[in-house]
C-alpha cells in the first residue's frame, strides 16, 4: 500500500483530532488546547509504538524472516531483531486449570483453539505464538477478526467475547457451546 505523504499525514492528523471534538475549535482561543493536543499527539505516538511491535510480532508469526522485517521497515535484519525480538510475555488470568499452548502461527491457531476448546478449554490471553487456555465445563469455539472490522463489530453484537484487550491487527473472541467436553486432549 503506497498512501502519499501527504495524505498519510493528513489521516493521522484527523484521527487524532477525533479523539478530543472540541480541540480543533478551542485551538484559535485556549493555549491549554495546545498541550492537550501534544498530550494527545504524544498517546498516540506511544500506542503507534506498541502497534508496531506487535505487527512485527504478527508477521514474524506469520513467517517472515527477519531479513525480511527489516528490509519492509527499512533497517538491517539485525537492527530489527535487536529492537523487535524481545517482546515480554504477560501473565493471563487463570482460575482453574491451565495451559499454555505454544508455536501457534497467524495460519494455525484458531484451529488449534477450536481443537482444544472441543475438550473444553478456551483462551484466557495470548502474546506471541502463544495462548493460555483453561480448563471448563462446556466447550468452546474460538474467532479472530481484525480490529475495528465489521466482522469484529457482527461478533460482539452475537453475542461473543472478547479475549483480553488485542494482538494487533488481530483481536480474539470465545463462546461457550451447549455440549459437554469431548474427553481427553486433542491430538
Amino acid at each position: 500500500m503506497d498512501i502519499p505523504d501527504g495524505e498519510f499525514s493528513d489521516l493521522i492528523a484527523r484521527a487524532i483530532a477525533r479523539l478530543d471534538p472540541t480541540i480543533e475549535r478551542r485551538l484559535d482561543s485556549d493555549p491549554e488546547a495546545h498541550l492537550e493536543l501534544a498530550v494527545l499527539t504524544n498517546r498516540t505516538y506511544e500506542e503507534t509504538g506498541r502497534l508496531l511491535r506487535s505487527a512485527v510480532t504478527s508477521a514474524r508469526a506469520a513467517g517472515s524472516s527477519w531479513e525480511a522485517v527489516g528490509s519492509a521497515l527499512g533497517m538491517s535484519r539485525q537492527a530489527a531483531q535487536q529492537r523487535f525480538g524481545h517482546v515480554p510475555a504477560t501473565p493471563s488470568p487463570c482460575t482453574a486449570e491451565c495451559r499454555q499452548l505454544v508455536g501457534l502461527t497467524a495460519f494455525n491457531e484458531i484451529d488449534q483453539l477450536n481443537a482444544w476448546g472441543r475438550h473444553g478449554w478456551h483462551s484466557v490471553g495470548y502474546g506471541p505464538m502463544f495462548h493460555d487456555v483453561e480448563k471448563s465445563s462446556t466447550q468452546w469455539e474460538h474467532k479472530r477478526a481484525v480490529i475495528g472490522s465489521r466482522k469484529a463489530r457482527d461478533l460482539e453484537v452475537k453475542g461473543w467475547e472478547r479475549i483480553g484487550s488485542m494482538w494487533f491487527p488481530w483481536t480474539y473472541f470465545k463462546r461457550p457451546v451447549d455440549l459437554p467436553p469431548e474427553p481427553g486432549e486433542p491430538a
